[in-house]
């Protein structure tokens, strides 16, 4: 076996400080139009969470993720019992129950589910054969995994917490795609899925009376203001217009830090949070926001390479979950402020302002280091 003296993946922080950089860049501008007596309020506040989120990184990444899979029932079943709690007695604000208060700070239960179903799936997924399954052997385990996520994709979507539930979806079919599972079952829950969707445009447009009863009213609205914006413009299509246009007017160099009229004017709403991306691309352009994306583009790639390496099928399955995790909200919030999804309230990963999303995803890059500091190169591998 060749003897490593580090098995720090030094590429992987580096790209974790150039998120760093841009969130805090772009939460000083983008809280502006919140800003009253202390211009530095919200960058404070989110390098704080930095510091407590690499201090929380570090000492995952220490502890030896195999010992994970003993505890990955109990902790999902903790999580469950904290979503319960929220159900009953959760903060209540922006027409949402997500929150429970802590009295310093208010924790989302929600964002540490999204790591705690990674650990509990990879570890039953790492329980199956190491051959390809057949579609009846696959039965049992895709049951197991559809039953861990269909639950607390539940309790959040009731929150009412789409963009989460929709996270939640997304870590499941990631590690179903990569496990050993039959790729007839696989192609049998995407088509199932298809459906599903296919029904409801259906119910919409012929039984609308029922469809409402699935989609709730304000989700319905998202959905008409992503579909058209202008006609909506006044309304549902208000925050999407406002992002496009100020995305836009940043060209090819942007309109200079600070200097966004779009966000600077307070015309983007939650521009410091869910909509930070549109402070990005209008006030650095699209050579600002090309380097940016490229950042997540490398974090991906580092964290595969991290996956194929790995000596351990479990610890495989963590970092692949993990690249589901962060690749789709990634996508879905960036998508939303150019118009090619619907808007939900998902932050952009390591640089939109907030506490329970960053330290989720710092435990996640955690357990990703934690399996390349163990994983050992053979000689004659």
């Amino acid at each position: 076996m060749k003897q490593q003296e580090n098995q720090i993946d030094y590429y992987l922080l580096f790209i974790l400080f150039g998120l760093f950089i841009f969130s805090l860049l772009a939460v000083y501008s983008g809280s502006g139009q919140y800003q009253t007596h202390d211009p530095f309020y919200f960058v404070k506040r989110q390098a704080i969470w930095y510091v407590i989120g690499i201090i929380v990184m570090v000492s995952v990444a220490s502890f030896d993720f195999e010992l994970l899979e003993r505890m990955a029932k109990p902790l999902y079943v903790f999580c469950i019992f904290l979503l319960i709690i929220v159900h009953f007695f959760g903060t209540y604000k922006n027409g949402s129950q997500r929150w429970i208060n802590l009295g310093l700070f208010e924790l989302q239960p929600s964002e540490f589910m999204k790591v705690f179903l990674i650990i509990f799936s990879a570890a039953i997924l790492n329980k199956s054969d190491s051959e390809r399954l057949s579609f009846k052997a696959s039965i049992p385990i895709t049951l197991k995994l559809i039953l861990i996520t269909i639950i607390p994709f539940y309790l959040i979507l009731v929150q009412p917490d789409l963009g989460s539930a929709l996270v939640i979806g997304a870590v499941f079919y990631t590690l179903l795609i990569v496990s050993r599972i039959s790729y007839l079952m696989i192609l049998f829950l995407s088509a199932n899925i298809m459906g599903f969707i296919f029904l409801l445009v259906y119910l919409h447009n012929h039984f609308f009376s029922v469809f409402i009863k699935i989609i709730k009213p304000h989700q319905l609205d998202r959905i008409y203001g992503w579909l058209s914006p202008y006609e909506y413009a006044s309304s549902f299509g208000y925050q999407l217009i406002q992002a496009i246009q100020g995305i836009g007017s940043g060209q090819l160099t942007g309109t200079g830090y600070n200097q966004g009229i779009q966000v600077q004017s307070g015309r983007i709403p939650e521009a410091h949070t869910d909509f930070i991306f549109s402070v990005i691309g209008e006030e650095f352009g699209f050579i600002g926001a090309s380097i940016f994306i490229s950042l997540y583009f490398l974090l991906m790639y580092r964290i595969i390479k991290i996956a194929i390496h790995s000596n351990s099928v479990y610890g495989f399955y963590i970092c692949i979950g993990t690249v589901g995790l962060l690749s789709f909200q990634t996508f879905q919030n960036i998508a939303m402020t150019i118009g090619m999804m619907p808007i939900t309230g998902l932050a952009l990963p390591f640089v939109s302002y907030g506490g329970s999303a960053l330290l989720t995803n710092m435990i996640a890059i955690g357990l990703v280091l934690s399996v390349n500091i163990r994983t050992r190169n053979y000689m004659f591998s």
